[in-house]
């Protein structure tokens, strides 16, 4: 009989540096902002879940890169069970995606944001209850701290977004890994700066957010992205050219990103 990761003390699950303790600490957060979440509108709907996806995905990502393979090692059982939550990883990405695309207000939208809260919940559940204790039995105190460490370094390199044509294995969520979060953590600055902005600046705003969400949209089209992946997450979606256009303005847009912040950081200095 296995205990619930939930159940379990720091020194139980390994110590500060285990993944285990990242992954409740992770779990402890989400539970907090989809809370946080309920009942709320407009923009600050819109803040809660960018922190939520900030959270959120850069976690899968890092789950997927260093902790699935390991498990479908050590398990026999390993791939069945990772797999289901690959599947539930796959829906989120896809859920996000359609909200996004949705009017705040809208009826769709609160179906699928309650949706969307029910995938994160069970996802946090099948990990805390069935697949880390079994991991933990199989390995030392030692290789959950190793674990750990791997783990939050891919995190912190991790995308923040939705990216449901990638796949959720290697090594085509490895290689989408830097241009995803680079056009990512871009987004992110942009739209956080949205948030309470002056009505002058929000057309231009929106438009590199625009540009970028195209950019990582494209990028997730090329074919070595969804190297590795099961059918069963595959992503059923139109696929338009590369738009090589999109791409180069996105870049531009980054740069220019990049240079005012430096600018920025030497006119305080």
């Amino acid at each position: 009989m296995y205990t619930s990761v939930a159940d379990q003390t720091t020194d139980q699950l390994g110590g500060p540096l285990s993944v285990l303790v990242r992954q409740k600490r992770d779990h402890v957060k989400l539970h907090d902002l989809i809370e946080q979440l309920r009942g709320t509108t407009g923009e600050d709907q819109a803040a809660v879940l960018l922190d939520i996806y900030r959270l959120v995905f850069p976690h899968a990502f890092a789950e997927e890169s260093v902790l699935w393979p390991v498990m479908r090692r050590v398990l026999p059982d390993g791939g069945e069970l990772t797999l289901e939550v690959e599947r539930e990883h796959q829906e989120v990405n896809e859920l996000v995606q359609k909200l996004e695309g949705l009017a705040d207000g809208s009826p769709e939208r609160a179906d699928v944001l309650g949706r969307l809260t029910e995938v994160l919940d069970d996802d946090v559940r099948d990990e805390e209850d069935a697949l880390f204790p079994r991991l933990q039995a199989r390995v030392t105190r030692r290789e959950l701290q190793v674990l750990g460490v791997l783990w939050e370094l891919v995190r912190r390199i991790a995308p923040t977004r939705a990216h449901p044509v990638v796949a959720r294995r290697p090594p085509g969520n490895v290689v989408a890994a830097l241009p995803l979060s680079v056009l990512d953590r871009a987004r992110d600055v942009v739209d956080h700066a949205l948030l309470g902005a002056p009505g002058v600046l929000e057309p231009a705003l929106h438009r590199v957010s625009s540009v970028l969400t195209r950019a990582s949209h494209a990028v997730e089209l090329l074919p070595i992205m969804r190297a590795g992946e099961d059918p069963s997450t595959r992503y059923v979606a139109g696929r338009p050219p590369f738009p090589w256009g999109t791409a180069v303005v996105a870049g531009a847009a980054v740069g220019l990103l990049v240079a005012a912040a430096r600018k920025g950081t030497r006119s305080v200095g």
